[in-house]
């Protein structure tokens, strides 16, 4: 081919190239959010969730593609590696696909009283992590979702997550997977009826001395001396940095860069540096690859602080997390209430349902973009599943649903919201007997809709559906 014609045809190419590219296919944010007002105000329309056969199925495609788009293009191999995660794992495809989740329940409750609602209830979404001191807590602790939303949305989300769970992580039948999923809303109503008797709220907290049995154990399993946890995990021999692993890659010409984001963290949430914090020096940076369900493939770095023994003994692990738009966002009924963009929303989530938290969540910019942040801890973890008895799962699911409505119940005193949120609550759940059968029964009408999903984005990811990006051709 002579070098003009082969000039032209790389010029017709990139020209079709960048057509293809200013054609990408657009999200669907907006249009689900004039749906959901619509719906909210009583127009009968034909929402998602009424979809079937392959309609439905080109609806799951598309979702996934759309929630995923920028980690497709991009050819992120934490991406590609979370697509295989949730073919193989059914409970980890409901937990990584909450934007479909969501669709379906696009603009219901809108009569429901809102709350600051965590967006992503599940059995895994619980756990032990540190307080505004360092001391370890049980609780709500993932904030990635946190939105404005009726508190049935929550509770909706957690019922199907612990019938899931309670099948794939425990292998137990419907009718005790039924008497799991009511506990964990006789549990939440239980605990809502007694913060709207007695407000206390902001001053409870499950430690280590107050918790129910099956959350005792998980602090015990979860303890570990922060010495031996560094240098197992993280620490080269001489502690002075991050090794460098399969998981952990060291950035060490990134630390001023770190330093900065810390410093901007410490202003931001007016941390007056701890004394566990010495003087808040960054000594090392990496980035961590293969982490998360959802927010796999999202960029994560790990930041190590030096504590004020100088000796790599008691430094801190600070971790900052790719920020991305809430999976309900466009979908809950419309409100006056708005808990920000991106990180500031996760930061403004969890301080409100997470009353003396961590002080280090908070919100940050790097290179641009927004970033979470939170401290990690020697015992942050969360429960075994494949350990639990009927029994314990029974006792998880009541002390979860509790721990929920605190978080729940911190809404009018810590968040927007500008009417009394528990007798709200109450009132709106009863019947209450009606009201936990409802749940059950959407508890297990989602999961089987969910599993045939599964089958159709496991079907579609055999055949390479989710290796590019939704495109509009002429």
């Amino acid at each position: 081919m002579a070098k003009a014609q082969k000039k032209q045809t790389n010029s017709a190419e990139q020209e079709v190239a960048d057509v293809t590219v200013s054609r990408k296919a657009s999200g669907k944010i907006e249009t689900f959010r004039e749906i959901a007002a619509r719906i909210a105000s009583g127009e009968q329309i034909v929402p998602p969730v009424l979809l079937t056969g392959q309609a439905r199925r080109e609806h799951v495609r598309s979702t996934l593609r759309e929630d995923h788009a920028q980690r497709i293009e991009q050819r992120n191999q934490d991406a590609s590696e979370k697509f295989d995660e949730l073919a193989e794992d059914f409970f980890k495809f409901f937990r990584g696909t909450a934007l479909l989740f969501y669709r379906d329940m696009v603009g219901q409750d809108a009569h429901m009283p809102s709350v600051m609602a965590l967006g992503d209830v599940h059995p895994e979404n619980f756990g032990v992590m540190p307080d505004e001191n360092g001391a370890p807590i049980f609780g709500v602790n993932d904030f990635d979702e946190t939105i404005y939303a009726p508190f049935t949305w929550d509770l909706k989300r957690g019922a199907v997550g612990f019938w899931i769970a309670a099948r794939e992580e425990g292998g137990l039948n419907r009718k005790k997977r039924r008497k799991i999923v009511k506990k964990f809303v006789t549990g939440y109503l239980e605990a809502m009826a007694g913060y709207a008797e007695h407000a206390t709220e902001k001053n409870e907290s499950y430690r280590m001395d107050n918790s129910p049995a099956v959350i005792q154990r998980l602090f015990e399993e979860a303890w570990e001396e922060r010495r031996d946890w560094l240098w197992e995990d993280y620490l080269t021999a001489s502690g002075r940095g991050f090794r460098a692993s399969d998981e952990l890659q060291p950035l060490s010409s990134e630390i001023d860069k770190f330093q900065k984001a810390i410093d901007d963290l410490a202003e931001a949430n007016g941390i007056d540096a701890p004394r566990r914090a010495g003087e808040l020096r960054v000594k090392d940076v990496c980035m961590r690859h293969g982490q998360g369900t959802a927010s796999l493939g999202l960029p994560r770095y790990y930041v190590l602080i030096e504590g004020p023994s100088k000796d790599a003994t008691d430094d801190l692990i600070i971790e900052f997390k790719r920020a991305r738009q809430s999976a309900l966002e466009g979908l809950v009924p419309p409100s006056d209430f708005d808990a920000g963009a991106k990180a500031d929303r996760i930061a403004h989530g969890q301080a409100v349902q997470l009353a003396h938290g961590d002080i280090f969540y908070g919100a940050v910019e790097i290179d641009g973009m927004s970033f979470m942040s939170r401290e990690r801890a020697p015992f942050r973890d969360d429960i075994d599943l494949d350990e639990l008895s009927f029994g314990t799962w029974k006792d998880y699911a009541q002390v979860c649903g509790a721990a929920l409505a605190q978080a729940h119940a911190l809404s009018d005193d810590l968040g927007q919201i500008d009417y009394d949120v528990e007798p709200s609550i109450i009132a709106a759940a009863s019947p209450k007997g009606l009201f936990v059968a409802d749940l059950v029964r959407f508890a297990e009408e989602a999961a089987d809709r969910l599993e045939t999903d599964h089958a159709l984005f496991r079907e579609d990811h055999a055949l390479g559906a989710f290796d590019k990006i939704e495109l509009i051709y002429r």
